[in-house]
């Protein structure tokens, strides 16, 4: 990804971060709010003090109010296991953000069926038509149409 952090420090953080968040909310966190829920991304600062975790929810908006309840009660447990599994001085403190990348990839798939759409009418309004002007406007080698003309 461009935008993640180039201290590779916090780049392995952050892949820790994701793997434990993961592994709790599959087999710890046993809230009934919680939907089916993905981590799709975990970014940490670069003092290794803040990580938002962002991920998605299969469903409605219901659930995913839910769901994002349940992770704020269940931020502390989740927090303490991070500062346990990775043995750093400092936890960092966890922050997580509902993930807008499948909002944003039903949109570009709206596009190219749109897209898609056009190219079909369009066609379909090509079929049967000619050109303009000849067929291949260029010349060929061998063929000369300045033979009328004089030399320089």
């Amino acid at each position: 990804m461009a935008d993640r952090p180039e201290n590779p420090r916090a780049r392995k953080l952050a892949d820790r971060i994701k793997e434990i968040v993961a592994q709790m909310l599959d087999t710890r966190i046993k809230d009934p709010r919680l939907g089916f829920v993905t981590v799709t991304d975990v970014r940490v600062t670069g003092d290794l003090q803040n990580a938002s975790v962002f991920y998605t929810v299969y469903g409605t908006d219901e659930e995913r109010a839910g769901t994002a309840a349940a992770l704020a009660s269940a931020k502390g447990v989740i927090r303490s296991e991070v500062g346990k599994q990775t043995g750093i001085r400092l936890t960092p403190t966890i922050e997580f953000h509902l993930d807008s990348m499948p909002e944003s990839a039903a949109h570009l798939d709206a596009a190219l069926i749109e897209a898609r759409r056009r190219d079909e009418e369009l066609a379909a309004l090509r079929e049967g038509k000619g050109y303009a002007g000849d067929a291949d406007p260029y010349k060929k080698p061998g063929e000369d149409a300045d033979d009328d003309l004089e030399p320089l």
